[in-house]
């Protein structure tokens, strides 16, 4: 029989606190969603204001607005302010990685 003593002690010293599991938990859980998705694939290509987005999507601003709010509670999505218009963009090029790469695999799987 196999001592797994070794390993499970390795692996345990490597696994991170129930905390930051419970925070990547909710982060997966965002991209989950489907109308998030194509938000965050929109802003791959460039920074859009909130009334492009709602176009974009046919959705009411209210609604672009709350799935925003979201995106930028779990920091996927920046904003800045040019007088009245917000403008978003991914937060940052971990985001921008995240969103490319599970692109290509999910396009690879159809191959």
């Amino acid at each position: 029989m196999h001592d797994h003593r070794a390993t499970l002690e390795r692996m345990r010293s490597l696994t991170p606190d129930e905390e930051t599991l419970s925070r990547l938990t909710r982060l997966f859980r965002v991209f989950g969603d489907p109308t998030r998705m194509r938000i965050l694939y929109a802003l791959s290509r460039g920074e859009m204001c909130v009334c492009a987005i709602g176009e974009y999507l046919g959705m009411e601003q209210s609604a672009v607005s709350h799935q925003m709010k979201v995106l930028k509670d779990t920091y996927l999505v920046k904003s800045r302010r040019e007088g009245k218009t917000v403008y978003y963009a991914l937060a940052d090029d971990h985001v921008q990685s995240i969103v490319c790469q599970g692109y290509e695999h999910v396009c690879e799987d159809k191959e």
